[in-house]
C-alpha cells in the first residue's frame, strides 16, 4: 500500500508567477502541486488572500506544505496567526517586506505590518543579500 504524497500548495506573490518563474516550473514538473489562485493578483487584500489560503488548506486531505514567494510569505505569516488548520511545513522564498514595500505600493498596504513571530510549523526561509524588497536581517 503506497502512501499518498504530501499536498503542496504553491503560493505566488504580487502579480502571480509567470510561466518561466521557478514556482510555475515546479508546478509543471509535478502535477500534484496545486497553485492557490487569488482573484486579483494586482490589487491584493490581506483578508481576501487569507480566506483563499484557508479554503485551499481546508481542501487538502492531509496537512500540506506551503511554498510561498514574495508577498505570499507575508500572507503565510498573517494566516498562521489566525488559523486552526495544520500544515506540514513552509518554504518561504524571497519574502517581501510588506512594511517597506507598502510605502511605495499602496496595493500591498493591507499586508503591513508583517507578523514577526516564529511560525507554528517547520519553516525554511530562502533569502538573498541583494533582494531589493527585503533585507537579509528582516527576512530572518
Amino acid at each position: 500500500m503506497s502512501v499518498p504524497p504530501t499536498p503542496v500548495l504553491v503560493l505566488p506573490g504580487y502579480g502571480d508567477s509567470g510561466p518561466g518563474h521557478w514556482q510555475s516550473r515546479w508546478q509543471a514538473a509535478d502535477p500534484t502541486h496545486r497553485r492557490v489562485v487569488q482573484r486579483d493578483w494586482l490589487n491584493p487584500t490581506l483578508d481576501e488572500w487569507r480566506e483563499t489560503l484557508e479554503h485551499a488548506v481546508a481542501g487538502c486531505d492531509r496537512p500540506p506544505v506551503l511554498v510561498a514567494h514574495s508577498l505570499a510569505c507575508a500572507l503565510v505569516a498573517h494566516w498562521a496567526r489566525g488559523t486552526r488548520r495544520r500544515v506540514a511545513g513552509a518554504l518561504l522564498v524571497a519574502p517581501a517586506d510588506a512594511d517597506m514595500v507598502a510605502l511605495a505600493l499602496d496595493a500591498v498596504a493591507s499586508f503591513a505590518p508583517v507578523p514577526l513571530e516564529r511560525l507554528p510549523f517547520p519553516s525554511i526561509v530562502v533569502a538573498s543579500s541583494d533582494d531589493p524588497y527585503v533585507s537579509l536581517e528582516r527576512a530572518e
